[in-house]
């Protein structure tokens, strides 16, 4: 086998194999002496039929076999000689080939690049830290015990705060819809529960009236069919219950699992410092990704920055079919657009790179204690499917390996972090919450296009 290097160009590599047709001829006979051992003729004892009749029968079907080998082993004898490090799948190019003569292709491949990192203690860095507002837990204590409220009938029109009980049944051009109709369904007004002007006209409203409400379906709804469209609502209002906060006491803190009130105002006291830090750190992890893109320029491979991009471009365009754009996009023509995404990709792949690097170099791992944490983590987000959540990764590698790999990142992003010159800056809770894009998570803020974040749960909501 002969391999030629036929072109180094930056992290690009393109060579040249020829398999001589006595090699390939040798693999073809190994092959057919193997099938010879138990391959079954009539008129033959097994294994005794004739190597001539085998190649007959047989030779035409492993010639793809033979061939895929002999490139194979041709892309690992380029590969391996010169100790390249492949940033992708090699590509391969049948250039020349018949039978009995040399076997020709061609391999190109992008490599990984050299990376000599920077020195992490010239980065300066501020962290923000914020107290925890007292009126913050206050705050959540109420909403707390407004979400664990009672009711009770009342004999008078329906306002604002009151929950209906009500039969509704939606149509469409005089049509029932699917999923437009429920009975004794309890509506709290004003809790923006339904869709816009829905909630509004029931206020007013008596037990035992009868009323239809005219809407318009949102544009991004979820259900095409009838986003952006008109539709009326046929509602009986059956009772008026006024609502009432629960007390903020020991009975409050037991419905939500715990033993005292004392307890429960330090759960939520905790949760709320936990979600301060986490914000913290991820603003501090945003500036230091950024010191650290913009301290490193090495060159990055074309493939990958395509791929990432790729599955940018596939978000964006998804987001764009359902009615949200990033009102830093509004104005821009496709090209532009795609131009930045693509300066996002790059960035994204140079960063990746760079922290595997720097993971590598200083025998950074994901220990199966790591494992366990996150594992546990993510099955608490499914109350009373644990076990299917633990299976679900037990059996998935990929997924698995999805759930490592930000756990490798942060760690390789502290280790980094205790390098660097690190300041506390005291600041507010509300100014540290400020900038939603850079308190998300950094990971998710290098990987996606930025999109409307959705609303954080509060801590009452995490104690339930």
């Amino acid at each position: 086998m002969q391999v030629t290097e036929t072109n180094a160009d930056g992290l690009k590599r393109e060579f040249k194999v020829v398999v001589p047709a006595g090699q390939i001829e040798t693999r073809t006979q190994d092959r057919l002496a193997e099938i010879a051992k138990t391959v079954k003729l009539p008129g033959f004892r097994p294994g005794k039929v004739p190597m001539k009749i085998v190649r007959q029968k047989y030779a035409a079907a492993i010639m793809g076999e033979v061939l895929e080998t002999a490139v194979n082993d041709g892309v690992q004898s380029a590969i391996g000689e010169r100790n390249l490090r492949p940033a992708m799948q090699p590509k391969v190019e049948i250039t020349s080939y018949a039978e009995g003569t040399d076997l020709e292709f061609a391999v190109s491949l992008e490599v990984l690049p050299d990376i000599t990192p920077m020195d992490f203690s010239t980065i300066t860095l501020e962290r923000e830290k914020a107290e925890i507002p007292a009126d913050e837990v206050d705050e959540t204590l109420k909403n707390l015990a407004q979400r664990h409220e009672a009711s009770e009938p009342v004999k008078r029109a329906a306002k604002d705060g009151d929950i209906v009980v009500i039969d509704f049944l939606g149509k469409q051009d005089g049509i029932a819809f699917p999923g437009g109709s429920a009975e004794d369904y309890q509506l709290k007004l004003g809790s923006g529960t339904f869709i816009p002007g829905f909630e509004e006209q029931l206020v007013g409203k008596k037990a035992g009236e009868a009323t239809v409400v005219s809407v318009s379906f949102p544009e991004g709804y979820g259900n095409a069919e009838l986003a952006g469209k008109p539709a009326e609502f046929e509602v009986t209002v059956k009772e008026v219950r006024a609502a009432k906060a629960a007390d903020i006491d020991d009975d409050l803190a037991k419905k939500v699992g715990l033993d005292s009130l004392d307890a429960l105002k330090t759960a939520i006291t905790d949760e709320i410092g936990r979600e301060l830090n986490a914000m913290g750190r991820a603003k501090v992890k945003r500036k230091l990704l950024d010191a650290l893109a913009a301290g490193h320029d090495f060159q990055v491979p074309s493939q990958m920055v395509e791929q990432e991009f790729e599955a940018i471009w596939k978000q964006i365009s998804q987001d764009r079919e359902q009615g949200r754009v990033d009102p830093s996009d509004e104005g821009k023509d496709e090209d532009t657009l795609k131009a930045d995404y693509r300066a996002l990709a790059e960035r994204r792949v140079r960063l990746g790179l760079l922290l595997a690097d720097v993971g590598q170099k200083n025998q950074i791992t994901v220990t199966q204690d790591d494992l366990n944490k996150a594992l546990i983590e993510e099955a608490r987000r499914y109350p009373g499917q644990e076990h299917l959540v633990f299976q679900y990764y037990k059996s998935n590698q990929e997924a698995l390996n999805g759930l490592r790999a930000p756990i490798f990142e942060d760690k390789v992003i502290d280790f980094i972090l205790e390098l660097a010159k690190v300041t506390d800056v005291p600041v507010s809770a509300a100014d540290l919450r400020k900038d939603p894009d850079e308190a998300a998570p950094a990971a998710e803020a290098e990987a996606k296009p930025k999109k409307k974040a959705a609303p954080k749960k509060k801590a009452a909501e995490k104690a339930e």
